[in-house]
């Protein structure tokens, strides 16, 4: 048996499933189970004890759980990004059945993670992009972005942001899209994300399983398993073939797909805390630029500028 990796994720990954099948995690002699966390402080209390070995989760997560003493779990632990994954993969503010444009939501629900969370500020001001204030809505926490999804089809709020197949599923159902994340700018969606090591065996074993999923990246980027990425989406996140289609063409989509090389780009930091600093303020956040090299390993760290 291979070395054990324990994942905690929001919805099923595609990517370790494909790195899988395809024999990716089998050549790199790991044994990867994957669990489905509730929510945010769910995944990170589980990660801070040591249930999980490694997280995908956004990277507004990591810097919030690393430097700023107002998050969920009201403590820091010592989060490490090891690789970007995607741009948001389609995230986008959705709304129910019914519900057609933004001003309709006005006075109803806006089902987030957590009120506080990177998610939910994407949600904030695409909302406010449509006219759309804090106070013009009511905020639900609902949990993970599968837990929203299924509320928003239910009609049990009358918006959320969804993305990762969860979208495509929604607008199938008789939701509407109203507006994509990438209208905020650069963006990361979903990094891969651990305790900073303390040990090398841990940190060997982590670093390989970033490989192997950046190496199944790259594959999918590139055209390889087309076949194998719509079957494993239609059968992991519950999509329809012209869903899974559609799904495939965001993972090779440059601005809301799969991130080459699993290079954290500066920009997209900024993007994150700009967000964070118009939603939550906070004088924590000035340490986030210069101290991106304690966040962020430094094999996934884009250079600074010249």
């Amino acid at each position: 048996m291979g070395a054990q990796i324990h994942v905690g994720t929001f919805t099923r990954s595609l990517l370790i499933q494909i790195a899988r099948i395809t024999g990716g995690l089998e050549r790199a002699d790991l044994d990867v189970r994957e669990s489905l966390v509730p929510s945010s402080p769910a995944q990170f209390q589980s990660l801070e004890a040591g249930e999980f070995d490694l997280v995908m989760t956004s990277p507004d997560n990591a810097l919030a759980y690393r430097f700023l003493s107002q998050n969920p779990l009201g403590r820091n632990i010592p989060v490490q990004i090891l690789a970007a994954i995607d741009r948001g993969l389609g995230l986008s503010l959705c709304t129910a059945p019914g519900i057609k444009d933004a001003e309709s939501i006005r006075g109803q629900g806006v089902g987030v993670d957590v009120p506080q969370s990177g998610f939910a500020f994407v949600a904030y001001a695409l909302l406010e992009n449509a006219g759309l204030l804090p106070g013009d809505y009511e905020i639900q926490t609902l949990g993970s972005t599968p837990r929203r999804a299924e509320a928003l089809i239910a009609g049990a709020c009358a918006a959320t942001v969804l993305n990762a197949g969860n979208e495509l599923r929604a607008t199938g159902a008789g939701c509407t899209t109203v507006s994509r994340a990438t209208d905020l700018g650069p963006y990361l969606g979903t990094v891969l994300a651990a305790l900073s090591p303390t040990n090398s065996i841990d940190e060997v074993s982590r670093l390989r399983f970033a490989d192997v999923l950046l190496e199944t990246s790259h594959e999918i980027q590139t055209g390889r398993w087309e076949a194998e990425v719509i079957e494993q989406a239609m059968s992991l996140l519950d999509l329809t073939e012209s869903e899974a289609r559609a799904h495939y063409l965001i993972l090779k989509d440059p601005k809301e797909g799969l991130v080459p090389g699993g290079i954290v780009d500066r920009e997209s930091i900024a993007t994150l805390v700009g967000l964070r600093r118009k939603y939550l303020p906070s004088s924590e956040l000035d340490v986030v630029a210069d101290s991106l090299s304690v966040l962020v390993n430094d094999r996934a760290l884009a250079a600074s500028p010249a």
